[in-house]
C-alpha cells in the first residue's frame, strides 16, 4: 500500500444549499466535508464502504472537536487532509484539516472513532489485516509533526491580575 503522508482528498466544491443566511458555509457542513474526506482515507485503509458491506464492520464517531479558522464561501474548492495520530485495538484517533485549494486553512477536526460490529451493534476489535493497515498508516504518519491544534480542549482563558 502506498501511504500518503498525510492523506489528502480530491478537491471538493461547496454546495449552494450549504450556505447559510450569513453568506458563508454553515457550521454543520464543515463536518460533511470532513466526513467525505475521511471516507476517501478510510477506503485507502481498507475500512470503507466495501468493508461495511462485506464484513458488517464499520467505524462510528465517538467524539469530534472542530475549530473554525476561516470562512468558506460558495465559490471555494477545498481538500481534506487526514493524519492518524493514535490507535488501539478498537479505536482510531485522527486529525483532519480543510484547506482551500489555494492552501489556506479553513478548519481543523480531531476525531475519536470506534470500530463497530454491526451485528450488535457493539464496539469490537479490528480484524488483524485491518489493524496491520492502520498500524502501517500510523507508522508512516508518525514522521509528520504533531499538529498544533491536536489535543486542544475548550475553555475560556482568563487574564490573571
Amino acid at each position: 500500500m502506498n501511504i500518503p503522508t498525510p492523506f489528502v482528498s480530491k478537491a471538493m466544491d461547496i454546495e449552494k444549499d450549504w450556505i447559510d443566511y450569513n453568506g458563508h458555509l454553515n457550521m454543520a457542513y464543515y463536518n460533511v466535508i470532513f466526513d467525505r474526506g475521511t471516507d476517501e482515507a478510510f477506503e485507502m485503509m481498507g475500512i470503507g464502504l466495501d468493508y461495511v458491506k462485506q464484513r458488517r464492520l464499520t467505524i462510528y464517531t465517538a467524539e469530534i472537536h472542530v475549530c473554525y479558522v476561516q470562512e468558506l464561501h460558495l465559490d471555494h474548492k477545498v481538500t481534506v487532509s487526514m493524519q492518524v495520530l493514535d490507535h488501539d485495538e478498537k479505536r482510531l484517533r485522527t486529525y483532519q484539516e480543510i484547506r482551500h485549494v489555494d492552501g489556506w486553512l479553513a478548519a481543523t477536526s480531531e476525531t475519536l472513532s470506534l470500530h463497530v460490529d454491526m451485528s450488535g451493534p457493539k464496539v469490537a476489535p479490528f480484524p488483524a489485516d485491518v489493524l496491520a493497515s492502520i498500524e502501517a498508516v500510523r507508522a508512516a504518519h508518525s514522521a509528520l509533526p504533531t499538529p498544533e491544534r491536536a489535543g486542544r480542549s475548550i475553555g475560556i482563558r482568563r487574564k490573571t491580575a
